[in-house]
C-alpha cells in the first residue's frame, strides 16, 4: 500500500479546508460528481488529519503516523464502505460480514457502525485525531443511516466523520443536517487532460468527453478496453440517417450482445443528449469526433421524439440490473433509438 496522495487538482481545496483543524467540525460529507476523485480525497484528507507533522495542512509522508496509513495500519483510521466496495479495492479481508456463499453486500451494514463503539472508548495515539472514512454515504441503508445518525447527535470526542457521496440529496436529510459540506468541483479540463496523460490514458480529450469531464472515470472506461467512441455509434447513426432495414438492426444488436447492458445504454444516453445538443447549436459534449454524423441527423430528426427516447432510456437503466430479457431489451432499444434517430417533421433550431 502506499501513502494516499490529493490529485494534483485537489491540493488548494485540501490546504484551505485542512488550515485550521482546532477548529474542524467532527463530520463532512464531501460531495461532486462521481469519478472526479472524491474518495480518494477523503482518503488523503484522512492521512492528513492524522498526520503528526504536516506541512501547509497535507501529510509529510515521513513521520509514523503516515506509514502506519500507507501500511494500513493506522489504530486511528477506520474505513466504512460495503463489502462489494472493499472486494474492488483488494480488501478481502475487511469485506467479511456477509453470509457465507453469498454475494458481498452492496450495503453498508448495522453492524459495521455498531463495531465502532469499542474503538470510540479508546484513547487516540498521542491525543491527536481518530477518522472515519464512510463511503459511499448513499450506500447506508435507512437502518445504519439512522445508527449513523444517532452517532453524529452526539459525536465521540476528536473523531471526525467523513461521509462522501454522489448526491447527497438522496441521503436521510437530518444526517445532512449534523454535517458540514465541501463541495468538490469538476476540475478544469487540461487539468484532467495532463493527469490522464501521465496515467497512459490516450487519447486524453476523447476518454474525458465520453466520461463528462471526469477524469478517474475516464481512467477507469480507459482500462476496461475499447474505444472513447465506439465504432458500433457510427454503424447505428447510418442506419438511422439512410434507413437500413430492420436486418441491419439486428446485426447491431448481435454485436452488442456480449456488452454489458449498462455500458451501451450509458453509450445511447450520451449519444442522445449529443443529439439534442447539436439540434440546439450547442455542439457535441459526449462523442465530439461524431460531428459530422449527429449533424444531419440532428437537423431532421424530431427533438421531442429525442426526449422521449432519452428519458426512455434512463428508465431502461434503472432497471438494467434485472433485466427480464437482456436480449429483447437490446433488441427492442435499438429499434426505438433508429426510429427516434430518424427524419421526422422538420423543425428550425431553437
Amino acid at each position: 500500500m502506499t501513502l494516499p496522495q490529493f490529485l494534483p487538482w485537489q491540493h488548494a481545496t485540501a490546504q484551505r479546508w485542512l488550515a485550521d483543524q482546532e477548529r474542524f467540525a467532527h463530520a463532512w460529507i464531501i460531495h461532486g460528481m462521481q469519478g472526479i476523485g472524491k474518495t480518494q480525497f477523503a482518503r488523503a484528507a484522512a492521512a492528513s488529519l492524522l498526520c503528526a507533522a504536516p506541512h501547509k495542512g497535507l501529510s509529510c509522508g515521513e513521520c509514523a503516523s503516515c506509514r502506519w496509513v500507507a501500511s494500513g495500519n493506522h489504530p486511528d483510521l477506520r474505513f466504512i464502505r460495503p463489502d462489494a466496495v472493499a472486494v474492488l479495492e483488494g480488501d478481502e479481508a475487511a469485506a467479511g460480514g456477509g453470509r457465507e456463499g453469498s454475494a458481498p453486500s452492496r450495503e453498508i451494514r448495522i453492524d459495521q457502525l455498531r463495531s465502532l463503539n469499542s474503538w470510540f472508548n479508546t484513547k487516540t495515539h498521542r491525543g491527536g485525531w481518530r477518522v472515519a472514512v464512510v463511503y459511499p454515504a448513499e450506500s447506508l441503508n435507512p437502518v445504519s443511516a439512522n445508527a449513523m445518525l444517532k452517532i453524529l447527535e452526539e459525536p465521540p470526542a476528536a473523531t471526525v466523520f467523513l461521509l462522501v457521496a454522489h448526491a447527497p440529496d438522496r441521503l436521510l436529510p437530518t444526517l445532512v443536517s449534523r454535517c458540514r459540506r465541501l463541495p468538490l468541483a469538476v476540475p478544469e479540463r487540461d487539468d484532467s487532460e495532463a493527469w490522464l496523460h501521465t496515467q497512459g490514458v490516450e487519447p486524453a480529450a476523447a476518454w474525458l468527453a465520453a466520461s463528462s469531464q471526469a477524469p478517474l472515470r475516464a481512467q477507469a472506461a480507459f482500462e476496461k478496453g475499447g474505444e472513447a467512441c465506439p465504432a458500433w455509434l457510427c454503424d447505428l447513426l447510418a442506419i438511422a440517417r439512410y434507413g437500413s432495414a430492420n436486418p441491419a438492426v439486428g446485426e447491431l444488436a448481435d454485436a452488442l450482445a456480449k456488452e454489458e447492458t449498462v455500458f451501451w445504454l450509458d453509450t445511447l444516453q450520451r449519444l442522445f443528449m449529443d443529439v439534442l445538443l447539436v439540434h440546439h447549436a450547442a455542439g457535441s459534449r459526449y462523442y465530439p469526433e461524431l460531428a459530422s454524423a449527429t449533424g444531419p441527423i440532428a437537423a431532421q430528426a424530431s427533438p421531442l421524439r429525442l426526449l422521449e427516447t432519452l428519458r426512455w432510456l434512463g428508465r431502461q437503466k434503472a432497471l438494467a440490473a434485472h433485466p427480464l430479457n437482456e436480449r429483447l431489451l437490446l433488441h427492442t432499444t435499438l429499434q426505438r433509438v433508429v426510429l427516434a434517430l430518424a427524419p421526422g417533421v422538420a423543425h428550425s433550431r431553437s
